[in-house]
């Protein structure tokens, strides 16, 4: 198995974590490990690394290239909502960094019996972990058609959603859709390629995607369980490569910076609401180098956080009056 996957602005990722030498580091979406090979090539013997990938063939390509590190090393075939869980289980309490590089890998979409991908035709699956049992072919060929227009709409924010539904639910009358190779010719044939917005079954697949590994609805709470867990001065890094990702990350940060949420009309405080993290800076891009080297990086963006308070603090950062 060769899992071939670069790791997305890594010397941005290294800065944005500020490494410490006995750290605590935990990678939530694992993949190959290259950027926790490159964030414990900074760590000495007292520091660690807790891996989670629920890809199998993650987890194998990661041990391998984790392997001979000097700081501790911790593997988890786990999604990122069990993070609590896992880092109970490795005696963490608390941790100096946090990172998720969102999305699917290089490899997932490269193995076309994945079937992540819109170039190559392969089995309908999309599974990042092959223990789940809804798979793309389950959503093809058993949603109706409301539920498709939607995860289409809301998932891959596609204008043609409601055609390539309808071309859809047309086909399977007639026979079952069994492979991406059968898919991509009704998008084609529902939503003809426009001159700027890429393949027509690009939107499509992530909607799929999206759907079948149920991305999008526990990555706040994973947040904010990742930035609880997080020392003062811990920092959290968050690569996205879609608008849906982004905003998520964007409006949790939003969340977890704000102090007092009383109501405007409240002349005195008293939500004691506290802000948890500091927002640094704007969002990051890569270099217009890695993109040239790495043409799947063009749409990643890179967010990052730094814990300020322990939400159990009973410190009082509210203001006094609504009118100061």
């Amino acid at each position: 198995m060769n899992f071939k996957h670069k790791s997305v602005m890594l010397e941005e990722v290294l800065n944005a974590l500020d490494v410490k030498p006995n750290g605590i580091y935990l990678d939530c979406t694992l993949g190959g490990g290259g950027h926790s090979r490159a964030v414990g090539e900074q760590l000495g013997k007292d520091g660690m690394i807790i891996g989670l990938d629920q890809d199998d063939d993650a987890i194998a390509a990661a041990t391998e290239n984790l392997s001979g590190l000097a700081c501790g090393v911790k593997i988890f075939r786990e999604n990122f909502s069990r993070l609590e869980k896992i880092l109970d289980d490795s005696g963490a309490d608390k941790i100096d960094g946090v990172l998720f590089d969102l999305g699917v890998s290089s490899y997932q979409i490269d193995t076309a019996q994945r079937g992540f991908s819109y170039i190559k035709n392969s089995p309908l699956d999309m599974r990042m972990d092959r223990r789940r049992t809804l798979t793309a072919h389950d959503v093809i060929n058993r949603y109706d058609e409301d539920r498709l227009i939607k995860i289409f709409r809301e998932y891959g924010e596609e204008r043609f959603s409601k055609r390539i539904a309808a071309a859809i639910c047309r086909e399977r009358k007639i026979s079952s859709i069994e492979t991406t190779g059968e898919l991509v010719k009704l998008i084609e044939q529902a939503a003809p390629r426009t001159k700027n917005g890429g393949h027509p079954a690009k939107r499509i697949f992530q909607a799929i995607r999206i759907e079948v590994n149920g991305e999008l609805e526990i990555l706040a709470d994973a947040i904010k369980k990742a930035v609880a867990r997080l020392k003062i001065g811990g920092r959290i890094a968050i690569i996205t490569f879609h608008s849906l990702e982004d905003r998520i990350v964007k409006e949790t940060f939003k969340t977890l910076a704000q102090g007092c949420i009383c109501p405007k009309n409240f002349p005195v405080c008293v939500c004691n609401h506290k802000p948890e993290i500091k927002i640094l800076g704007k969002a990051k891009t890569p270099t217009p180098e890695e993109i040239n080297l790495n043409s799947r990086a063009s749409s990643a963006k890179l967010r990052v956080a730094e814990k300020i308070l322990d939400s159990r603090s009973t410190i009082n950062f509210c203001r006094s009056s609504k009118e100061e």
